[in-house]
């Protein structure tokens, strides 16, 4: 029988770019994530009775209405005004520093990529999640949007439960290329404005901007606007382990590193940087922290070696503490 943590080993983000199509990459994630959940918890109810529906597998049986059954020998469940099946909108980072690949010692994949040249980068990784997200809310009836952005607002498609408006979502992901600005805080403030209903906002980066006061400040809008918020901040391991430079390399050996945001570059040894540049790096990490803690805003970091069925687990997780 095979293990937990053997199943999850499949999910791997190397093995699943092999599939190559990003929704059988959704239903591959979703539909193993799921076989694992022993009950649904999606759906919530309130105190004022709106209506009937017909009760769908997953519904709690106890919202089941036994008197229309006994009438109609048919299960019916009784809807209320505020049923909780959610809007949830998926916002994405797409400026050039997404384009950075991501770490090369994946447990599978990893030889075949460094010998084509074909590596993952944060934006596919995120492309996997954010696609496998999108499935997961529609399997489970929540309207979905999403937009995506770096200095500028490139689309927004508001939120929808129709599955022709999840197959615009997942073809969109995956036509996305990456551009030179960043300036998050202008586009977070533009959604804020656009979205009419409250909801659920799960916002995917890197979080790499000058102006870090604006994008907490573009967040805070959607929290003044009645949202919840997310935050998965997406790093490859490298970044934040700043490891693996010298490998097959002489330990003196110069290195060029190169930021993508603005093509600067400096040529030196990674041991003699190494420690200021993680001094920075996790002074970085704690500034959003702290920021975002105090704006009521959930923080996630996930590296891209993490499986992407722990972005579900972090999610439902989020939806059961609201519901």
């Amino acid at each position: 029988m095979q293990s937990q943590s053997e199943g999850r080993r499949f999910l791997n983000p190397a093995i699943l770019a092999r599939i190559g199509n990003l929704e059988l990459i959704a239903k591959f994630v979703v539909e193993g994530f799921i076989s694992g959940l022993h009950k649904s918890p999606y759906h919530g109810f309130s105190v004022e009775f709106s209506q009937y529906r017909q009760y769908m597998p997953g519904d709690d049986t106890k919202h089941i209405d036994w008197k229309a059954y006994a009438r109609t020998d048919r299960y019916y469940i009784k809807q209320f005004e505020e049923e909780t099946n959610l809007n949830c909108y998926l916002l994405l980072d797409t400026s050039e520093s997404m384009a950075h690949p991501i770490d090369a010692v994946q447990e599978d994949g990893t030889a075949e990529q460094r010998e084509t040249g074909q590596r993952l980068t944060k934006l596919q990784y995120s492309s996997f999640l954010i696609g496998s997200l999108a499935y997961f809310m529609a399997k489970q009836r929540d309207a979905v949007g999403f937009a995506y952005f770096d200095d500028t607002l490139h689309q927004y498609l508001p939120a929808r439960s129709s599955t022709s408006h999840l197959h615009s979502i997942l073809l969109t992901l995956e036509t996305l290329q990456t551009a030179k600005g960043t300036r998050m805080g202008v586009p977070l403030h533009q959604i804020a404005e656009r979205l009419t209903k409250r909801g659920l906002v799960l916002f995917i980066s890197d979080l790499y901007d000058e102006n870090h006061e604006e994008v907490v400040a573009g967040l805070e809008h959607l929290r003044y606007e009645g949202h919840e918020v997310i935050v998965f901040h997406i790093l490859a391991q490298h970044e934040v382990e700043f490891a693996n430079f010298e490998t097959g390399r002489s330990s003196e050996a110069l290195i060029r590193f190169v930021d993508s945001e603005n093509d600067d570059e400096i040529i030196t040894m990674p041991q003699a940087i190494r420690e200021s540049y993680l001094s920075n790096f996790n002074a970085f990490l704690d500034t959003y922290k702290l920021a975002l803690r105090q704006a009521d805003i959930d923080y996630n970091m996930i590296t891209t070696a993490t499986p992407i069925d722990f972005a579900l687990a972090s999610y439902l997780a989020k939806r059961q503490g609201i519901l």
